[in-house]
């Protein structure tokens, strides 16, 4: 299994940005595919996530209508667009697959961290 995070940048705060995750070495259809990021001085938080066994995607409540998660199941990538960028939402972010559902259980794979920087 293998996470591939790309997208991050620096950008003023109302800037868009748009993050991918290529997922390989695995069926993507029967994973769930999270958004976490970590800023400094803080821990890692959910941010978003996008499986075919939810009814819905997860988001967490700062980046509510802000963010949107989409999955492209034959291209295996999600994407996370993220718009309205705070300063607050600086952090290195990542992508990370699990079987079955976003809710419950540990992680089973990571991506390396793509870092977003918004500027005030």
């Amino acid at each position: 299994v293998q996470l591939q995070a790309s997208g991050g940048g620096l950008v003023p705060a109302g800037g868009s940005l748009r993050l991918s995750c290529v997922a390989s070495g695995f069926t993507f259809d029967y994973y769930a595919i999270g958004w976490f990021r970590q800023a400094p001085g803080k821990e890692r938080e959910k941010v978003s996530c996008i499986a075919n066994s939810d009814g819905r995607p997860f988001y967490v409540d700062s980046v509510k209508g802000r963010f949107t998660i989409s999955a492209d199941f034959a291209g295996n990538t999600v994407y996370l667009q993220m718009n309205s960028l705070k300063p607050e939402d600086t952090a290195v972010y990542y992508c990370a697959a699990r079987e079955g559902t976003c809710h419950g259980g540990d992680w089973d794979s990571w991506g390396q961290g793509t870092l977003v920087t918004v500027s005030s």
